[in-house]
């Protein structure tokens, strides 16, 4: 099978490697799969890896081999929890899978989905409904990271709301807050594009990041939004995420922020009595929830692609989606029979 590795040199190779095999697991010939920054971090070697590493965690495909005694067919469309966690350990046995100290991801602890075929237990497969589509399927796994962040943030009908970063997730975060009943919500972005997906997906009013302070004050009458989503990863967002705040609001830090972010608004945690939100990955049960939202019309992720690239064309996919002008590029790898 085809397989796009990386060495965590920046470099790319798009190589022939032998079918997996693995006792107990599924088989799954993968049709598409989605570009995610921690791809682009792996390959620049910024995370620690396996190295070479087949890279991909956001997976989508068909069944070809069932796992023995497993209720899911072959064919059965799906997609694929990049998450393994020991199950036995203490944060596990807490309902806390997703933290699994002894845990691991596709695409960095072990190889991942941008390949021909991958090896999967069986509880790491979600059924895939007619009424989701393959746009929409390979993007779920994004999606379960803001269903598991919204799960968290629980935000309530009547409630203000602000998003810092209009990216894939950004824009999902905008649209799953005008789900709920959050209004106003405010998105900010550089980007005028990316201002008008926000406006469409739900977003009361945009801003860029200069004027985004101000419309906070005009729209909330000075007292500051309920709900401020940082969904950059940086510490400028954050900053402003905080100001933006109001007494007694939350903050969600979705962005993974650089552990030497220093020159926060510290203070404001103790004035405003703030509650700081963090979130990591999803739990299993998030695919459910994820998937539910796309068969009942609540969310079109696949409406975020931007651009789809074959597996051969691995390397100019993965440069693509730096680029700012893009939302979410995907690859479409293959295709197997219903």
């Amino acid at each position: 099978m085809k397989a796009a590795i990386t060495a965590g040199d920046g470099e790319v190779q798009v190589v022939e490697r032998p079918d997996p095999r693995v006792p107990r697991a599924a088989l799954v010939r993968v049709t598409a799969a989605g570009i995610c920054g921690t791809d682009l971090k792996v390959l620049g070697g910024k995370v620690a890896a396996l190295r070479p590493v087949v890279l991909g965690h956001e997976v989508m495909g068909r069944v070809e081999v069932p796992a023995p005694g497993s209720a899911i067919p072959a064919g059965a469309r799906v997609v694929i929890d990049p998450s393994v966690h020991c199950g036995q350990c203490e944060v596990c046995l807490r309902d806390l899978p997703h933290l699994c100290p002894n845990g691991g991801l596709m695409g960095r602890d072990f190889d991942g989905g941008f390949a021909g075929l991958v090896a999967a237990a069986p509880e790491r497969l979600h059924v895939l409904p007619d009424e989701v589509s393959d746009a929409d399927g390979v993007l779920v796994q994004m999606l379960t990271t803001c269903v598991h962040a919204q799960e968290r943030l629980r935000p309530r009908l009547g409630q203000s709301g602000l998003v810092v970063g209009l990216g894939a997730t950004g824009l999902l975060q905008v649209r799953l807050l005008a789900a709920r009943g959050v209004a106003p919500v405010i998105g900010v972005s550089r980007s005028a594009a990316k201002r008008a997906l926000a406006a469409g997906l739900g977003a009361t009013i945009t801003a860029p990041p200069a004027d985004a302070l101000d419309v906070v004050r005009d729209v909330t009458g000075g007292a500051g939004v309920d709900i401020a989503v940082e969904a950059v990863g940086h510490r400028d967002a954050l900053v402003q995420a905080m100001t933006a705040a109001g007494p007694g609001g939350t903050v969600l830090i979705f962005g993974t922020i650089a552990p030497a972010a220093d020159g926060l608004p510290t203070y404001d945690w103790y004035l405003k009595e703030l509650t700081l939100v963090n979130t990591r990955a999803a739990r299993p049960r998030d695919f459910t929830s994820a998937i539910a939202a796309i068969r009942d019309g609540v969310v079109r992720p696949g409406s975020l692609i931007t651009s789809t690239y074959p597996l051969d064309d691995a390397a100019a996919a993965l440069a693509a989606s730096a680029r700012p002008d893009q939302i979410k590029v995907t690859l479409s790898i293959g295709q197997a029979a219903s």
